[in-house]
Order: C-alpha cells, then structure tokens, then sequence
C-alpha cells in the first residue's frame, strides 16, 4: 500500500508528508487497518543492555519526538520505539523549510533542531498510551542553554523520563544545534557523562530499577576522536553506545538538489560511514559495550551488514520514507536468513 500512496506523500514537502504519515499511523491502529500498512515480523529475540528485545529492528529517535504516536507506530512491528529528542522547554526548532528529501540518493537533509512540546508533554503522551514496549527515551538540550549549563538540562530529562523508559539516550551528536557536538570533547564528556551516571545511580536506587543510559555518537569522527570517546565510555560504566547520527559531509550527494542544504545528512548516502563508525567502535570497545547500528539502513541487506559489522540491535528512520513500513519485516527476515545476531 505504500508503494501506492508514497507519489502522494512526495508531491507534499518533506515536514508535511512526515506530519501526514504519522496521523494515518494513528488513523490505521486505531481501526484495526494496520495489516494493511505492515506485516509484522516474526519474534527473533535479542537481549542486550539488560533488556529482551522481541527483534532487534527498532524505530530510531527523531520520527516521534513527543512520543504522541506510540501505540500506531508500534502496531508496524518495531522490536522497539526510541522516541525524542526531547528538551526541558518546549521549542519550535529551526525555520522552516527545514528538512529534503533527495530521492536519487535514497536521503534525507534535515535540519530540525530538536523542535519538541517539552519533556512534561513527552511524559503525558507516554502516560496515556498503550504501548508497553521497549521503550527509550532520547534527550538533549534547549537551544539557548550553553555548553556550561547543559549538564542541568540533561539531568531535569533524565529525571523525569527515567521511569517511563525501558533505557535513556544522551544525544550529544546532532548537527543542529550550535555547539552540541562540542559535547564529545574528552575531558568535557568525562565529567559529563560521570555526573549523569551518579544521577543515574541514584535514580535506580529511588525507583528500584536500573535503567541502561546510552550514549549516540556522531559520524564525524576521527579515530583519535573515537579513541577518547571509547576509553571515557568503558571507564564511567555506561551501558550503551549508538553509532551514529547524521552527517555533515556532502561528499556522497555532491552535486544533487538540496545537497547543499545545511543540516544532517541521512538515509542510504550514511551507510559507509555510520557503519565504518559502527566498526571502528567494536574493535575499541569488543563486547564490554554494546552498540545500536542506525544510520543508512533501507533493506534487508543494509540492516543485516549493520550485526555483521558489530551492532547488537538497529535502528531505522530515513529508510522508511523511501521502503515504507515493509522495511521493518524485511530486516527481521533478512537477519535472521543470515543466522544474526550470532
């Protein structure tokens, strides 16, 4: 069916089409029409973090920033939703335009800039939704918070999402916001991710459960870069890494409409990169860290290749513009014909 329905979605902008496609998620759930839009996958169970995961193909962050459409989204037969990223304040994002599509190349250029109602509205949404799945929450900054303060900004999400989430994600790798990216820095994440373990800790403690923490990288770094970042993640005891965002480099896309559009670069142009990231991660961190492969999947092939090359578990956003919900059932499938995870 979306084969049938995608000419009209890309006759509409970008942001509109995204708006549009969710509201008939929500639309096909709730009258029982979602066989149509999806075939769900069969059960291939992962653990990983701690955590029993029914297929190791999940929803990336970013498609449902306020987690306003769990129970449609979940109905396409996601093993699991991550959801944000969300900031303390609501925010409108960046000026529109702000995300291209370019279908040559199977991408996506965006550069939203974490436009979200605010962690409160994300956890009302979470509250009155259905879905008890797996469950992660992203979280980042507010815009016109610095680089000093940011650390305030990201304890206030995690102490709030912590007990909705099944594990939290630090997003400190988005092109979109000025400065975030200075985030990964060695001494800055050293004491960064060291204050939001103790929180962590000590949430655990308060609740009674320990939530894994992650955290998502950028692709843009240099092996020395993921040198600092791997030795800081193995020594604070963090539970997790995603590899990658988006990217700012336009080398793949040279030359084609809306390439030069500033923003995050995703879909099938960031596979060699993500997963060259993904790779060059594992040999660094071997088993002591499990990884979540996202970045340029868009079928069965590419999601595999991602546990070959030492994912745990993937993610998938941009693909799904272009394959439609079909994608999901097809990287289970695949996955498991190739004997993965192993």
């Amino acid at each position: 069916m979306y084969d049938l329905i995608r000419p009209l979605l890309f006759a509409l902008d970008a942001e509109t089409a995204h708006d549009l496609t969710l509201y008939a998620c929500d639309v096909a759930q709730r009258s029982g029409l979602s066989r149509w839009i999806a075939t769900p996958p069969a059960d291939l169970p992962v653990r990983a973090f701690g955590i029993d995961f029914p297929n190791p193909v999940g929803l990336a962050a970013g498609l449902d920033k306020n987690g306003a459409h769990l129970d449609g989204l979940a109905a396409l037969g996601f093993g699991f939703l991550e959801i944000g990223t969300v900031t303390p304040r609501p925010q409108p994002g960046n000026d529109t335009p702000r995300m291209f599509r370019l279908p040559g190349h199977e991408a996506v250029i965006n550069r939203l800039g974490f436009n979200n109602g605010g962690i409160d509205a994300l956890v009302r949404n979470v509250e009155k939704a259905a879905f008890r799945g797996v469950l992660g929450i992203n979280i980042g900054k507010n815009k016109d918070t610095p680089n000093e303060r940011a650390i305030d900004d990201y304890l206030l999400c995690l102490e709030r999402a912590y007990p909705l989430a099944s594990y939290v994600t630090v997003n400190i790798s988005s092109p979109n916001t000025q400065g975030l990216r200075d985030l990964q820095e060695e001494d800055t994440l050293r004491r960064f991710i060291g204050t939001l373990r103790e929180a962590q800790e000590r949430l655990a403690s308060r609740h009674g459960a320990r939530k894994p923490m992650l955290l998502k990288i950028a692709p843009d770094l240099s092996g020395v870069e993921l040198d600092a970042i791997a030795d800081v993640l193995l020594a604070s005891g963090i539970d997790g890494v995603i590899c990658t965002n988006t990217t700012v480099d336009r080398d793949t896309v040279a030359g084609a409409p809306h390439a030069q559009e500033a923003g995050g670069l995703s879909g099938r142009p960031l596979f060699d990169k993500a997963t060259g990231v993904l790779r060059a991660m594992k040999a660094r961190v071997g088993d002591r860290l499990p990884i979540i492969g996202v970045g340029g999947i868009v079928d069965g092939d590419t999601a595999a290749e991602k546990l070959a090359a030492g994912a745990a578990l993937v993610q998938v956003y941009s693909g799904l513009v272009f394959r439609g919900p079909k994608l999901v059932a097809e990287a289970v499938t695949e996955i498991r014909r190739r004997g993965l995870p192993a």
